[in-house]
């Protein structure tokens, strides 16, 4: 029996375009990204010597919306009998680690049982190019175990840390509506990235298959911009997409960010200060943080952990 499309799966559709699954709720269509269209021009070369070039965001949209209009929604929609390949992480990993020393040697460090761990991105889709970070994906609570074994090789030596050049190329690349300080403060208490030789990688997480259902995150009545601080009460699935915060507040019961910068921000018991969209979900309310690409004027603090609580 196939296994449900999941988050961080890659999807292609009937002709060749590739996407990025961005959500849990695809039983009747898939919630995803557009990510790479077949070019005779395209930098990236598949395996059977197909060549790809890699689209931007605002790109993704505009070809969707002209193309396939009736995948359009808050995420592109692809029906399941539209999807050609299902590209699951945990189940390409034996073939991506053969090919790349750079990933056998990750996979060596973290030392995680098989079938919790897997390469999305370029790498799941063998498209990646000189240029290419590695997308690591764990599930689940192993992806805790992940970070902690991430954070003791590099403190032993192992691993090299993320030099400051990468830092700053990484609060470039965010463009978040945090100061760099505070950005590094927050970061590199994550232990969800890291460096091997020359190379970049994420360690992001994503549900176990039996966390990841009956997951619905629609979108809401909206009721405008929102600024709170409030008291996280469980924060366990802060680096999932979207980020999820349990919060004591009298009127808000969650917080939510759609954007990676803010997954992880703050930890239970913390005090956080939030901004972002307010929604109505049926007698819950959600302030949602991300509601744009650059999510600008939308951020997360832990104010705990700047020490303003």
């Amino acid at each position: 029996m196939a296994k449900p499309i999941r988050l961080r799966d890659f999807i292609e559709d009937g002709d060749g375009w590739l996407y990025a699954v961005s959500t849990y709720d695809n039983s009747e269509r898939a919630g995803c990204t557009l990510r790479y269209v077949p070019d005779e021009r395209g930098d990236r070369v598949a395996g059977d010597g197909r060549r790809y070039r890699k689209v931007d965001f605002d790109e993704a949209y505009s070809l969707v919306a002209r193309e396939k209009p009736g995948y359009l929604d808050v995420f592109h929609r692809v029906p399941l009998s539209d999807i050609r390949r299902v590209y699951k992480p945990e189940e390409e990993i034996d073939r991506i680690a053969r090919r790349d020393s750079r990933v056998r040697r990750i996979l060596a460090l973290l030392s995680l049982p098989h079938g919790t761990v897997g390469c999305t991105g370029s790498l799941l889709c063998g498209l990646a190019n000189e240029a290419s970070d590695i997308d690591l994906v764990v599930y689940g609570d192993e992806w805790f175990r992940a970070v902690e074994r991430l954070r003791d090789a590099t403190g032993r030596g192992i691993l090299e840390p993320i030099d400051e050049a990468t830092w700053r190329r990484i609060y470039e690349k965010r463009n978040p509506d945090l100061n760099l300080d505070e950005f590094l403060l927050h970061e590199k208490r994550k232990w969800n990235r890291g460096k091997v030789g020359t190379t970049y990688f994420d360690i992001l997480y994503t549900r176990s298959y039996a966390d990841a259902t009956g997951v619905l995150h629609a979108k809401g009545r909206v009721l405008g911009k929102r600024t709170i601080e409030a008291r996280v009460t469980d924060a366990r699935f802060s680096h999932d997409s979207p980020a999820v915060y349990y919060v004591d507040h009298e009127e808000v019961t969650s917080v939510l960010s759609f954007t990676h910068t803010y997954s992880g921000q703050a930890r239970e018991g913390e005090v956080i200060e939030a901004r972002g969209v307010l929604e109505e979900h049926g007698k819950e309310l959600w302030l949602v943080v991300g509601t744009s690409r650059e999510a600008r004027g939308e951020f997360i603090r832990s104010l705990t952990l700047l020490g303003e609580d």
